[in-house]
């Protein structure tokens, strides 16, 4: 089963954090298919970049500096950017922290991103998807929402909630027989910095993803009505695993390396 094939010509298209990594070249990218882009940013100066970026090429972009974990501002945000027809829930944070060397304070953050605003953003734009009945929400979320990997316990735990809060709310909308659509995107690490610092030890098998390959699949991917996207091939065998038994399952990850993965972990330089 797919959702309704979706064409950006003339569609509004609304990314969080689109004023860099995978954001910003999913913006460009639909821009460069036909799409009216609004990009929403913490930063306001990436964000108008971007925006002048698109505009320059003769496309159609405007942006908003915006904390989606504060509601108040994106339902007033979300009243003035108006309908939307393709919402793609891509602002996320990691700290790459042990448990007990997380800060209580980067923890609760990093839920309010990955997870929490999720609700916000989809409850201030589906109801119009639902009234039109069609649109599409994307939901970027990881690989690591679908295994937990050392020095992730927020960030996988709040990507394993971004997976199920996608797959219930596909469930709601195929019970109500709606035709807006949904996308989950569940990634290995990709080459935007936001990982700076991270090995894989097999790389022909789990390469370090392109940000621009990345991107372009994600847009195909809505283009062509598909619910799930998992990258690279390899992710895809991980639920199957889960039938193994638990010590089995953790030697085959640290077999190929997966918690080993964070272990020069940087992050992104001044995030």
């Amino acid at each position: 089963m797919t959702n309704t094939p979706v064409r950006f010509a003339n569609a509004h298209v609304l990314i969080t954090g689109g004023g860099s990594g995978i954001g910003r070249l999913m913006a460009r990218g639909a821009a460069g298919r036909g799409a009216r882009v609004t990009i929403w940013d913490m930063s306001e100066e990436r964000g108008r970049a971007v925006r002048d970026e698109i505009r320059s090429s003769g496309g159609r972009a405007e942006a908003v500096a915006l904390d989606i974990t504060d509601r108040a501002a994106v339902d007033r945000a979300a009243v003035q950017t108006g309908a939307v027809d393709i919402l793609v829930n891509n602002a996320g944070v990691v700290t790459g922290k042990r448990l007990l060397d997380a800060e209580p304070e980067a923890i609760r953050r990093t839920f309010e991103v990955n997870t929490l605003s999720l609700y916000r953003m989809t409850r201030a734009f589906l109801g119009g998807m639902i009234a039109r009945d069609r649109g599409t929400v994307v939901t970027i979320a990881s690989a690591a929402g679908l295994v937990g990997v050392a020095r992730q316990t927020d960030y996988s735990a709040s990507k394993f909630a971004a997976f199920g809060f996608t797959e219930s709310l596909r469930a709601e909308l195929a019970a109500d027989r709606s035709r807006v659509g949904t996308l989950v995107v569940c990634p290995y690490y990709i080459n935007t910095g936001m990982f700076a610092g991270v090995t894989t030890k097999y790389p022909w098998l789990l390469p370090i993803l392109d940000e621009q390959e990345v991107a372009t699949r994600i847009l195909d991917a809505i283009e062509r009505g598909k619910r799930q996207l998992i990258l690279p091939g390899l992710v895809r065998l991980i639920p199957g695993g889960r039938m193994l038994p638990v010590s089995a399952f953790d030697a085959v990850l640290n077999t190929l390396g997966i918690n080993k993965t964070m272990d020069h972990f940087r992050g992104r330089a001044g995030s």
